[in-house]
Protein backbone atom coordinates (compact mmCIF):
# COMPACT_ATOMS: atom_id res chain seq x y z
CA UNK A 1 0.00 0.00 0.00
CA UNK A 2 1.78 3.16 -1.36
CA UNK A 3 0.34 6.54 0.56
CA UNK A 4 0.85 9.57 -1.27
CA UNK A 5 -0.76 11.82 1.61
CA UNK A 6 -2.80 11.42 4.61
CA UNK A 7 -4.45 12.91 7.61
CA UNK A 8 -7.63 12.52 10.06
CA UNK A 9 -9.86 13.31 6.94
CA UNK A 10 -8.44 12.04 3.52
CA UNK A 11 -5.64 9.08 2.26
CA UNK A 12 -4.55 9.54 -0.90
CA UNK A 13 -2.37 6.06 -2.35
CA UNK A 14 -1.07 5.09 -6.03
CA UNK A 15 -3.08 3.00 -7.18
CA UNK A 16 -1.52 -0.53 -9.00
CA UNK A 17 -2.96 -1.38 -12.43
CA UNK A 18 -5.47 -4.12 -12.30
CA UNK A 19 -6.97 -3.39 -8.75
CA UNK A 20 -10.32 -2.14 -8.36
CA UNK A 21 -11.19 0.57 -6.47
CA UNK A 22 -14.62 0.19 -5.75
CA UNK A 23 -16.47 -3.52 -5.65
CA UNK A 24 -18.10 -4.81 -8.91
CA UNK A 25 -19.54 -7.87 -10.34
CA UNK A 26 -16.11 -9.63 -10.95
CA UNK A 27 -15.61 -10.24 -6.60
CA UNK A 28 -12.10 -9.42 -6.47
CA UNK A 29 -11.41 -7.35 -3.22
CA UNK A 30 -11.52 -3.77 -4.20
CA UNK A 31 -8.41 -1.19 -3.27
CA UNK A 32 -11.34 0.36 -1.02
CA UNK A 33 -11.21 -3.11 1.29
CA UNK A 34 -7.62 -3.77 0.97
CA UNK A 35 -7.36 0.10 2.63
CA UNK A 36 -9.80 -0.42 5.46
CA UNK A 37 -8.09 -3.50 6.61
CA UNK A 38 -4.05 -2.48 6.33
CA UNK A 39 -5.40 0.86 8.20
CA UNK A 40 -6.64 -1.72 10.89
CA UNK A 41 -3.66 -3.60 10.99
CA UNK A 42 -1.59 -0.63 10.93
CA UNK A 43 -3.28 1.49 13.68
CA UNK A 44 -4.33 -1.44 15.53
CA UNK A 45 -8.29 -0.35 15.45
CA UNK A 46 -10.51 -2.43 17.27
CA UNK A 47 -14.12 -1.34 15.41
CA UNK A 48 -14.64 -0.95 11.95
CA UNK A 49 -12.91 1.58 9.72
CA UNK A 50 -14.23 4.36 7.44
CA UNK A 51 -13.03 4.51 3.85
CA UNK A 52 -15.54 6.68 1.60
CA UNK A 53 -15.10 5.91 -2.25
CA UNK A 54 -14.73 9.33 -3.88
CA UNK A 55 -14.07 8.71 -7.23
CA UNK A 56 -12.71 5.81 -9.01
CA UNK A 57 -9.78 4.87 -11.87
CA UNK A 58 -10.08 1.90 -14.88
CA UNK A 59 -8.69 -1.12 -13.72
CA UNK A 60 -5.71 -1.24 -16.03
CA UNK A 61 -4.81 2.76 -14.89
CA UNK A 62 -2.47 3.25 -12.07
CA UNK A 63 -1.95 6.36 -9.98
CA UNK A 64 -3.39 8.66 -7.72
CA UNK A 65 -6.50 7.83 -5.93
CA UNK A 66 -8.19 9.72 -3.34
CA UNK A 67 -10.62 8.53 -0.24
CA UNK A 68 -12.30 10.04 2.46
CA UNK A 69 -11.93 8.85 6.00
CA UNK A 70 -14.49 10.57 7.42
CA UNK A 71 -17.99 11.06 6.55
CA UNK A 72 -17.81 14.92 7.06
CA UNK A 73 -15.13 14.47 4.21
CA UNK A 74 -16.62 12.23 1.97
CA UNK A 75 -20.15 14.83 1.52
CA UNK A 76 -17.73 17.67 1.02
CA UNK A 77 -15.45 16.36 -1.64
CA UNK A 78 -18.39 14.67 -3.36
CA UNK A 79 -19.53 18.11 -3.64
CA UNK A 80 -16.04 19.40 -4.92
CA UNK A 81 -15.55 17.04 -7.50
CA UNK A 82 -19.23 17.30 -9.07
CA UNK A 83 -18.23 21.12 -8.82
CA UNK A 84 -15.22 20.37 -10.85
CA UNK A 85 -13.02 22.18 -7.67
CA UNK A 86 -10.65 18.50 -7.72
CA UNK A 87 -8.48 19.45 -10.34
CA UNK A 88 -7.01 15.89 -11.92
CA UNK A 89 -3.73 15.44 -14.31
CA UNK A 90 -3.02 11.89 -16.29
CA UNK A 91 -0.14 11.12 -18.70
CA UNK A 92 -1.05 8.87 -21.53
CA UNK A 93 1.37 7.35 -23.67
CA UNK A 94 0.32 6.75 -27.31
CA UNK A 95 1.83 5.62 -29.69
CA UNK A 96 -0.04 7.61 -32.69
CA UNK A 97 0.95 11.06 -33.16
CA UNK A 98 -1.76 13.48 -32.50
CA UNK A 99 -1.65 16.72 -35.38
CA UNK A 100 -1.63 19.55 -33.03
CA UNK A 101 0.92 19.27 -29.80
CA UNK A 102 -1.68 20.74 -27.97
CA UNK A 103 -5.27 21.03 -27.94
CA UNK A 104 -8.52 21.46 -26.09
CA UNK A 105 -10.80 18.11 -27.15
CA UNK A 106 -14.95 17.88 -27.30
CA UNK A 107 -16.63 15.41 -27.99
CA UNK A 108 -20.15 13.22 -27.14
CA UNK A 109 -19.59 10.13 -25.52
CA UNK A 110 -22.24 7.35 -25.21
CA UNK A 111 -21.37 4.57 -22.96
CA UNK A 112 -22.76 0.82 -24.23
CA UNK A 113 -23.30 -0.83 -20.88
CA UNK A 114 -23.64 -4.92 -23.12
CA UNK A 115 -19.79 -4.60 -23.38
CA UNK A 116 -18.62 -2.00 -21.21
CA UNK A 117 -17.36 0.48 -24.10
CA UNK A 118 -17.90 3.87 -24.41
CA UNK A 119 -18.06 5.77 -28.19
CA UNK A 120 -17.13 9.06 -28.98
CA UNK A 121 -18.75 11.64 -31.54
CA UNK A 122 -18.23 14.40 -32.77
CA UNK A 123 -21.89 15.92 -32.79
CA UNK A 124 -24.81 15.53 -29.99
CA UNK A 125 -26.61 12.44 -29.80
CA UNK A 126 -29.53 11.18 -27.92
CA UNK A 127 -28.45 10.09 -24.96
CA UNK A 128 -24.69 11.22 -24.91
CA UNK A 129 -22.94 13.30 -22.69
CA UNK A 130 -20.01 16.19 -23.36
CA UNK A 131 -16.88 15.69 -22.57
CA UNK A 132 -14.24 17.73 -22.59
CA UNK A 133 -10.49 17.42 -21.88
CA UNK A 134 -7.49 19.41 -22.98
CA UNK A 135 -3.67 17.87 -23.41
CA UNK A 136 -0.80 18.60 -24.77
CA UNK A 137 3.00 16.69 -25.75
CA UNK A 138 5.19 16.65 -23.39
CA UNK A 139 7.73 14.31 -24.34
CA UNK A 140 8.67 11.89 -27.50
CA UNK A 141 10.60 8.81 -28.07
CA UNK A 142 11.11 7.58 -31.48
CA UNK A 143 7.64 5.36 -31.71
CA UNK A 144 5.88 6.86 -28.38
CA UNK A 145 4.15 10.21 -27.30
CA UNK A 146 3.67 11.48 -23.79
CA UNK A 147 0.66 13.38 -23.44
CA UNK A 148 -0.26 15.30 -19.97
CA UNK A 149 -4.01 15.31 -20.17
CA UNK A 150 -6.43 17.59 -17.89
CA UNK A 151 -9.75 16.59 -17.72
CA UNK A 152 -12.90 19.15 -17.59
CA UNK A 153 -15.71 16.50 -17.25
CA UNK A 154 -15.54 12.73 -15.99
CA UNK A 155 -17.51 10.55 -18.46
CA UNK A 156 -16.53 6.90 -18.57
CA UNK A 157 -13.22 5.89 -19.77
CA UNK A 158 -13.30 9.45 -21.27
CA UNK A 159 -9.48 9.60 -21.74
CA UNK A 160 -9.17 6.36 -23.81
CA UNK A 161 -11.91 6.77 -26.22
CA UNK A 162 -11.06 10.94 -26.65
CA UNK A 163 -7.39 9.85 -27.85
CA UNK A 164 -8.62 7.20 -29.72
CA UNK A 165 -10.71 9.26 -31.33
CA UNK A 166 -7.98 11.29 -32.72
CA UNK A 167 -5.86 8.34 -33.78
CA UNK A 168 -3.89 8.30 -30.39
CA UNK A 169 -4.95 5.38 -28.57
CA UNK A 170 -3.45 4.95 -25.15
CA UNK A 171 -0.79 2.24 -25.50
CA UNK A 172 -1.92 -1.25 -24.83
CA UNK A 173 -5.79 -0.74 -24.87
CA UNK A 174 -6.95 -2.71 -26.93
CA UNK A 175 -10.40 -1.67 -26.66
CA UNK A 176 -9.82 1.57 -28.08
CA UNK A 177 -7.85 0.37 -30.38
CA UNK A 178 -4.12 -0.09 -29.89
CA UNK A 179 -2.85 -2.96 -31.51
CA UNK A 180 -0.88 -4.55 -29.02
CA UNK A 181 -1.68 -5.05 -25.17
CA UNK A 182 1.01 -4.83 -22.35
CA UNK A 183 2.82 -7.60 -20.71
CA UNK A 184 1.20 -6.72 -17.78
CA UNK A 185 -2.24 -5.87 -18.69
CA UNK A 186 -2.03 -2.75 -18.02
CA UNK A 187 -2.46 0.68 -20.37
CA UNK A 188 -0.37 3.25 -20.58
CA UNK A 189 -2.31 5.77 -18.90
CA UNK A 190 -1.29 7.29 -15.53
CA UNK A 191 -3.15 9.37 -12.81
CA UNK A 192 -0.45 11.77 -12.51
CA UNK A 193 -1.46 14.36 -10.17
CA UNK A 194 -4.49 15.62 -8.12
CA UNK A 195 -4.81 19.07 -6.69
CA UNK A 196 -7.31 20.22 -4.43
CA UNK A 197 -8.18 22.68 -1.14
CA UNK A 198 -8.86 20.17 1.68
CA UNK A 199 -12.30 20.07 2.30
CA UNK A 200 -11.61 20.34 6.15
CA UNK A 201 -8.64 22.40 7.18
CA UNK A 202 -8.76 24.11 3.80
CA UNK A 203 -5.11 24.32 3.05
CA UNK A 204 -4.02 22.79 -0.68
CA UNK A 205 -2.89 19.18 -1.54
CA UNK A 206 -1.43 18.97 -4.11
CA UNK A 207 -0.54 15.07 -4.78
CA UNK A 208 1.77 13.60 -7.89
CA UNK A 209 2.40 9.66 -8.95
CA UNK A 210 5.61 8.35 -9.53
CA UNK A 211 5.78 6.73 -13.16
CA UNK A 212 5.43 2.73 -12.75
CA UNK A 213 8.58 1.45 -11.25
CA UNK A 214 10.85 -0.43 -13.52
CA UNK A 215 9.24 0.28 -16.85
CA UNK A 216 11.80 2.00 -19.07
CA UNK A 217 9.40 3.21 -21.63
CA UNK A 218 7.47 5.27 -18.76
CA UNK A 219 11.31 6.36 -17.17
CA UNK A 220 12.36 7.43 -20.23
CA UNK A 221 9.57 9.51 -21.27
CA UNK A 222 9.62 10.78 -17.64
CA UNK A 223 13.05 11.87 -18.23
CA UNK A 224 12.89 13.46 -21.12
CA UNK A 225 9.43 15.40 -20.11
CA UNK A 226 12.03 17.08 -17.37
CA UNK A 227 14.65 17.61 -20.01
CA UNK A 228 12.15 19.94 -21.78
CA UNK A 229 10.81 21.43 -18.71
CA UNK A 230 14.49 22.43 -17.95
CA UNK A 231 15.80 23.55 -21.47
CA UNK A 232 12.10 25.74 -21.64
CA UNK A 233 13.02 27.56 -18.04
CA UNK A 234 16.63 28.01 -19.41
CA UNK A 235 15.33 29.98 -22.16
Amino acid sequence: MEILYEDNHIIIVNKVPGEIVQGDKTGDEPLSESLKRYIKERDAKPGNVFIGVVHRLDRPVGGVVVFAKTSKALSRLNEMFRRGEVHKTYWAVTRGIPELSEAMLTHYITTVERNNKSYASLEPKDGAKEARLSYRMIAATERYRLLEVNLMTGRKHQIRVQLSAIGCPVRGDLKYGDRRSNPDGSISLLARRVRFIHPVSHVEIDVTAPVPAGDALWQALEEAAEQVRNNNADR
